[in-house]
């Protein structure tokens, strides 16, 4: 299947869309924490359906792509965090090979779980992301991180699989997670910049070696990575990721999240709908 056929308008409308989308993703990733795939992920999924291709090339597409935009915005935010203080490198040290290698994993799992599935581990996610969002007081589990190294490094690899399953950076996961352990909010957000780079790459490269060969595909697609898509919203998340780290530090955060937890919940419902 090709994009023979689709009238120059309507390229320039899905440019235009593609571009816009780079933009609030890029704000989002340095703003909340929680990656600018949760916003990528479900746009990308309703452009392609628009194109008329199949929800099963669909979804990992939309998932392998926002992967591979997250490398640049997570670059870009971590960069930001860093001037400011907020990355720990220390646990950095302790989550990130745990990370890398549950990510693997999850993009080498795309092979085996069809775009339905990635639907519903999406859709289900964000939906339980949403709600933790908008609940007033957030869920404390303990006032410290977990002693043994292999308990941190579990929930690391966990927050790997799925945030590569789901296309995700680390923020949606990992700093809802840190908060129940009594983590900075501040360095749980600028340290998920940078597990969000653990996390895209090892996924991105499961995730090409998975599509290779996948009917359907849409042209110039690298294994479920969908080049031209990538390249637009590439140098726009870029940009836009030091923009919301710098609003950050100074917007009422609970609004914002209030308001991304609507955005969020209607999303994922819209998401599981369609896998039905």
């Amino acid at each position: 299947m090709t994009l023979d056929g689709y009238s120059t308008t309507l390229l320039i409308q899905l440019v235009i869309g593609l571009l816009a989308t780079g933009v609030v993703a890029g704000i989002l990733a340095g703003l909340l924490g929680v990656g600018g795939g949760i916003v990528i992920v479900p746009v990308l999924f309703w452009i392609m359906t628009s194109l008329h291709f199949d929800a099963e090339v669909a979804m990992p597409i939309a998932v392998a792509t926002s992967l591979a935009t997250i490398i640049p915005t997570s670059i870009s935010s971590t960069r930001a965090h860093r001037k400011r203080g907020s990355v720990d490198f220390e646990l950095l040290k302790l989550w990130g090979p745990a990370v890398a290698v549950g990510a693997l994993i999850g993009g080498l799992l795309s092979h085996v779980i069809d775009g339905e599935g990635l639907l519903f581990i999406f859709g289900f996610i964000a939906l339980a992301v949403s709600i933790n969002m908008a609940i007033p007081k957030t869920l404390v589990i303990s006032d410290h991180l977990p002693k043994s190294s292999w308990v941190n490094r579990t929930i690391a690899a966990v927050i790997g699989v799925f945030s590569s399953l789901m296309g995700i950076g680390g923020g949606t996961l990992s700093v809802p997670t840190l908060s129940a352990f009594s983590f900075p909010i501040h360095r749980a957000v600028g340290t998920a910049a940078a597990i969000g780079l653990l996390i895209a790459i090892p996924g991105v490269l499961g995730f090409i070696w998975s599509g290779l060969g996948a009917e359907g595909r849409p042209p110039l697609s690298l294994g479920y990575v969908s080049v031209p898509a990538a390249v637009v919203i590439f140098p726009v998340t870029f940009l836009c990721a030091p923009i919301g780290a710098k609003l950050a530090h100074s917007l009422n955060q609970r609004y914002l999240k209030l308001a991304f937890a609507v955005f969020l919940a209607i999303t994922a419902i819209r998401m599981l709908s369609s896998a039905f």
